[in-house]
């Protein structure tokens, strides 16, 4: 099926995905140009593009959309991102980008609330769907909680050592720290303009969204490892992101800044039907980013399922 005539056909090679996957220490085999084949069972032919990369597209393209309008969200706080992938998208495979333009409406209080549609499409149909919509008030449950669903306290996890379980309830802890040269590669392997978000002789430096939460799945991944998890016999997959980010923090990062990445256990989901009709079960791991500080940058909800339940016919 061809793609509709008049849109805007953009394409990523191999090169897109290992900066980007080096740029967040995404060491998943399925963006390895050769480690995916040891991948059991893998449908998808070669490497495929990260999820949070073409997200940080999307999110550099609504806020394209969202500048050449009069559209005022300067009283938002929160910018959530509702994500569900439909299929992968490899290298070389030609895709589109629809962001539908921004709707403005107010909440209960009467603030502003700005919202934008976003579809990615390959010739054999979808690859992305969701939304990224701005407000006062988080609709990421993860993030209304904030630190207190931990049990932990600021101090005991700012000092907590890289690639620990703190706490009775088991959170993983994965130290970051912001690099310009990261995200610079993470937004430029995005297929967008880094110097909409940074230029020194401008002194402009502004972090996407995407880059301080793309980190997730480096810990998540060495999360999985930890437990000994086998990356090649029955690897797990993105079905969907759930994300809430505090625009105040988020624009406030700068470079060596210190990020905190909490992961719980994950809890397992009501199945859903896969391609063939049958029951899928789904796993949810609950998400915080925390800066030395304490304040919460950004909440997240991923959504996993295992590849072999995906692709079985």
């Amino acid at each position: 099926m061809p793609l509709p005539a008049g849109e805007t056909w953009r394409t990523f090679q191999q090169i897109h995905v290992d900066v980007a996957r080096n740029a967040s220490d995404d060491f998943n085999p399925f963006h390895d140009s050769t480690r995916w084949q040891r991948i059991r069972g893998n449908p998808f032919g070669g490497p495929i593009v990260l999820g949070f990369q073409l997200e940080c597209l999307a999110e550099y393209l609504v806020t394209l959309e969202r500048s050449g309008s009069d559209a005022d969200g300067s009283g938002a706080v929160l910018r959530n991102y509702q994500f569900t992938f439909a299929d992968v998208l490899r290298p070389g495979e030609p895709f589109q980008v629809q962001v539908r333009p921004t709707r403005q409406g107010r909440d209960e209080a009467g603030h502003p609330l700005l919202s934008n549609r976003v579809i990615m499409r390959k010739a054999g149909g979808m690859v992305l769907m969701g939304s990224v919509r701005d407000g006062r008030e988080a609709s990421c449950p993860v993030f209304r909680e904030g630190l207190a669903q931990t049990g932990l306290g600021v101090t005991e996890v700012t000092a907590a050592g890289d690639r620990m379980t703190l706490g009775s309830d088991g959170w993983f802890h994965k130290r970051k720290y912001m690099m310009n040269g990261n995200a610079k590669n993470l937004i430029s392997a995005s297929l967008a303009d880094q110097a909409w978000y940074f230029d020194e002789i401008e002194h402009r430096i502004n972090f996407p969204d995407m880059v301080p939460v793309s980190m997730l799945s480096c810990a998540l991944l060495e999360r999985a490892d930890a437990q000994g998890f086998d990356f090649y016999a029955d690897p797990l997959v993105y079905t969907a992101h759930h994300i809430s980010v505090d625009q105040r923090v988020a624009r406030s990062l700068r470079s060596n800044d210190c990020l905190h990445i909490l992961v719980d256990e994950a809890s397992l989901l009501a199945p859903e039907r896969g391609l063939a009709g049958a029951a899928i079960d789904r796993q949810r791991h609950r998400c915080l980013g925390i800066m030395g500080d304490g304040r919460l940058l950004f909440g997240a909800e991923v959504i996993l399922a295992p590849l072999h339940a995906l692709t079985a016919r």
